[in-house]
Parts: C-alpha cells; structure tokens; sequence
C-alpha cells in the first residue's frame, strides 16, 4: 500500500475504535552513496527507509504503536496495538494533539532531478583526483565520499491536520590524508546542497590545505590566553551545548536556564538563531514533530533569552505557546525537543582581524572529546584541542595536544567579536570566528 492508502486505512480503524484523538506520523528517506579509495569505487552503497507510528489519546492517556509494514492488517493492528497500550500507561502526564490553524510557510519548490549513480560516481572520482592533484604530499588514505538522499515527513490527526514536508540534497566530503618526514597529517572539508553547484576542486583544495596547515605541529605553554574560535570549533561546541536551549531539560531540571528568559545570559554581541528556513539550509521545515508551524526566533538575542524551545507539553505546562520544537529521532520515538538550523548570528569581520587584535594568542580550529570533556547540565568544559598560534597579529605555527576549559555560559559572556563568517557543522549547527579573553589552556 502507498503511504495515502495506509493513512486512510488507519483512520478508518481508529474510528471503528471510537477513537476521537489520534496522530498518524511517517517518514521515509532513500539515499544513494559513493566512497573512493585511491582511485576506485571502494564503495556503493544504496539505503531506503520508512515508518509509520500511530499515536491515540484515550482516557487522557496516550498509547503508541509503530510499524514498517503498509498492509490492510497492520492498519487495524496499528490502531489495536497503540489503544492496548494507552490501558498500559501510568503516567499522568498529559498529552496533546495539535489543532488545525497554524500558518505554515512553503518550502522552494525543488525542480532539480535526482543525480543518477554514474553522477554521483564520476563526481566522487573527479573530488578524489582533485585532492591528490593539489599537493604531491597526498598519500593513500585519502578517501572522498560523494552522496543524495530524499526524505519525507508526514503528520495527519483528528484535530484535521494533514502536512508533508519533502527534503532533497547531495554531499560530498573530501578527507586528505598527507605525508611527511614519516609523519601522517590529516584534513577535511565537506558541502551540502545541489551537486551540480559543488566545486569540487574548492573542495579538494580545502580539505588538502587543512591537511598541510598542520605539518609541524607542536605544542603550548600552559597559561591564560586570548582566543580566537574558529567557526568550526565554536559550531561543535554549539551542538554540545544546544539541549540548554530546550525547555524539557530545564523542567527536568537538566539545565541551568530555569526562570532566566528576560534575563542577560550572553554578552550584547551574542544572538543565537534557530530557523527552520534558513536560506543556505538544505533540510528546510514547515512544521515539528507534533504539527505546530515551524517559524524562525531569536532565541537568544544582543545578549537576552528571549525564548526557551518548546513541544506542546512543555509550552502547557510553562503557560506558553510552543515554538514549534517538537522533534522525533525516528518515527517511532517518542516527542523529544530539538532546534533546527541553530546557528550564532554573524557580525562582521574575518578571523585575520580578529588576529590583528589580539595580537599573541591562540586560534582553535579544532575541539574532540566532548563525550567526556563536556557537561551539558552545568556547563563546564575541558577539551582536546589544536589550531594555531597567534603572533605578531597573524597566524603562526601550528599546535596541538592543548585542552582548552572553560564553561559555556561565561564563554557566551566573554564573547567580544563576532566575525561573518558563518560555517555550518553537519549542516545544522552554525557559527562565525569569536574572540574570547582570558581562557584556560592546558599545554606543556
């Protein structure tokens, strides 16, 4: 059965149930994927996915069942299996449905066709051929990945709501692998968006370069220094630290922004953004997990929170609207929170002006170890990092093996620059280069 004859399928059994509120959400995603090895295809890979969860209120209790398999017999177990287990529940927390009356905006319309195989193989071959070509240094384990996917989300409940959101992109990655006096240095880069618009010299070329960048590299002196954050290194803190931003952590207790909407928790410079919109985004939405329209906010803005993010029970039980938040990690999780392109609002200048300015100091490029080097409950940090040093008011020689600590809520204090130049991590958490004062720097 296709997804619309399932859906109907499915509402018709929840009314033989005497079922008066009730949700059906879908997903479905095929995505098609090229990974080279020195100059041959090391692999092809292609992946499909659906599923249905069906969700009911009954007794002011809500009951869930999912499933993979479109047949007229799974529609009436769907609806069976999830009124069985709304008798099941203990909790007495309230659920809710969203009702129809939302405006929701319009996703561009996507004239583009889907790149066939051999595209998608001839562009992975030509990234791969790229990066060896751009420095003699570049050795095997060099490895370029080049790959389209679509996805579909689809909600429809009691209430009258009937939404899809239809998502397409190609990525491509380019990981060099470089060579010298015995030692092996690597470096990335990737883009997501329309093949057809990928440079993939650019691609190769960058990824090389931040290969290269690191030949030589050595360590720091302990101490208290400047810092400038690359846009990389700040988007990945970001992401670690997103779930702050979420009112369930907060209500659990699981965030230190309890009672501080209106209030300065950031330096005046510091507007933090989720727009599920945003016009370089390639996964763009017009509504949440739970239905409600999916609109751009400032979450945090010139220093002030403004919002927390909400799904419709945390919105109720704070008093407030949802802000269109309400995520689900697959169809058959259950409603969580999650931003959508999240993302610090670029001011001006470049990270080189921000290296005139600060004269001696260091500038991150790079943070790992956030499993264990990052709390998201109070903040605190303390991470694996390496970039450069600054001197003289450039960028010097490379480091490496240096942890930076801190805590995130006093680095969005200490922020004082902001630069433009915005750079996404995995496409949905964004940042331009900051300068930061006085951070700890663990070294030699």
């Amino acid at each position: 059965m296709t997804y619309q004859e399932f859906k109907e399928a499915v509402i018709g059994h929840a009314k033989e149930q005497g079922l008066a509120d009730y949700e059906l959400y879908y997903t479905e995603s095929e995505s098609t994927t090229v990974e080279i090895y020195k100059e041959e295809v090391k692999g092809y890979s292609t992946e499909g996915s659906m599923g249905i969860c069906f969700r009911c209120i009954l007794n002011d209790k809500a009951g869930y069942a999912s499933t993979e398999n479109l047949t007229e017999e799974e529609a009436q177990s769907l609806v069976l299996r999830a009124v069985e287990n709304a008798g099941c529940i203990e909790s007495e927390e309230k659920t809710f449905l969203h009702k129809a009356g939302d405006s929701y905006g319009v996703l561009p319309e996507n004239k583009e066709e889907a790149p066939a195989g051999t595209e998608l193989v001839e562009a992975a071959l030509k990234l791969q051929k790229e990066m060896y070509q751009a420095d003699p240094r570049v050795s095997d384990g060099t490895q370029s990945y080049v790959a389209y996917g679509k996805e579909k989300y689809a909600l429809c409940n009691s209430n009258g709501l009937d939404l899809e959101d239809n998502v397409a992109y190609a990525q491509a990655q380019g990981f060099a692998l470089v060579s010298q006096d015995g030692e092996m240095y690597d470096g990335s880069k990737d883009m997501r968006g329309s093949l057809k618009n990928f440079d993939l010299k650019d691609i190769a070329e960058k990824a090389v370069e931040d290969a290269v960048s690191t030949i030589g590299a050595g360590g720091v002196d302990s101490g208290k220094y400047t810092v400038v954050f690359g846009s990389r290194a700040l988007a990945t803190l970001l992401a670690a630290y997103s779930n702050i931003f979420s009112a369930e952590a907060v209500q659990k207790g699981m965030s230190l922004l309890k009672d501080k909407e209106g209030e300065k928790i950031a330096s005046d410079i510091v507007t933090l953004v989720d727009d599920p919109m945003y016009k370089d985004s390639c996964v763009k939405r017009t509504f949440d997990g739970e239905g409600v329209a999916a609109y751009a906010k400032n979450v945090v803005e010139k220093g002030v929170l403004t919002t927390l993010l909400h799904n419709l029970k945390t919105a109720a039980k704070a008093g407030v609207r949802s802000t269109g938040n309400a995520s689900k990690a697959s169809y058959a999780a259950t409603v969580g929170i999650s931003p959508f392109t999240f993302y610090l609002q670029p001011v001006e200048g470049t990270k080189e002006d921000f290296f005139a300015e600060t004269g001696e100091g260091i500038y991150i490029t790079e943070v790992t170890g956030l499993h264990a080097g990052a709390n998201p409950i109070t903040g605190d940090f303390s991470l694996s990092s390496s970039g450069f040093m600054i001197e003289g008011g450039k960028k010097g020689r490379p480091v490496k093996s240096f942890t930076v600590s801190g805590n995130f809520f006093e680095l969005l204090k200490k922020i004082e620059k902001v630069g433009a130049d915005l750079e996404f991590l995995r496409g949905k958490w964004g940042a331009p280069s900051v300068l930061v004062r006085d951070m700890a720097i663990a070294g030699k």
